[in-house]
């Protein structure tokens, strides 16, 4: 004889004998403690996720904002001109640079998605009328949650372990080992933004850069 419980999603399901729920709570601690080690380290699906709110912002319709959602989760072939991959906002849409350029300001620092489906920062110059030649990718390069911009403070501050980078992306405190990621910024035939490999010299470090 089956036992009533409350919610439908457990309807027809056996209650268990008092030995079982015993092991069961024996057993939970060590499910809980293995779970808890795994959530430390962020995971692409929670990365995107946050993606996608730190570029959506609190404006944006719930409905935009869960189409947000499933493109970074699930983003479409890369493709642009010339081997770049074309920016997208929140929402899947071409980023133009003339209308980003209008829309955001003078020192602006918002994410786009960019190489690898990466949350990626494209940079307004501080005169307000062109984009900088190079974007950030917006992960921390300790444990890969993504980076917010402090515009009060004038640098990017990871809220998980407290690494900074300046303006630039460049570390200027642990426990990030390294600077964030470059990209070239182009602007394609049709106005988009275009986003490239950064393979030369890190202009910031004067090394060669970390990524691939």
């Amino acid at each position: 004889m089956e036992a009533f419980v409350g919610s439908s999603a457990f309807i027809g399901k056996p209650v268990m004998a008092k030995s079982q729920v015993c092991a069961s709570k024996r057993a939970a601690p060590i499910k809980m403690a293995a779970a808890g080690e795994a959530d430390m380290v962020p995971d692409m699906t929670k990365r995107n996720i946050m993606n996608v709110i730190l570029a959506g912002g609190v404006t944006v319709p719930f409905g935009a904002v869960v189409g947000g959602w499933l493109y970074f989760l699930y983003p479409p072939s890369k493709g642009g001109a010339g081997g770049g991959v074309i920016a997208k906002d929140a929402l899947g849409n071409n980023v133009l640079k003339a209308d980003w350029i209008k829309t955001q300001g003078k020192g602006a620092r918002k994410l786009v998605q960019g190489l690898k489906g990466d949350a990626t920062y494209l940079i307004v110059n501080d005169a307000g009328d062109d984009l900088e030649s190079y974007g950030l990718n917006a992960v921390c390069t300790h444990l890969g949650c993504v980076v917010p911009w402090n515009a009060a403070e004038k640098k990017f501050k990871c809220p998980c372990h407290g690494s900074q980078y300046d303006k630039t992306g460049k570390v200027v405190r642990g426990p990030a080992p390294l600077s964030l990621a470059l990209a070239h910024v182009e602007e394609g035939g049709s106005g988009e933004v275009l986003l490239k490999t950064w393979t030369e010299t890190d202009f910031r470090t004067n090394l060669a850069p970390w990524w691939k």
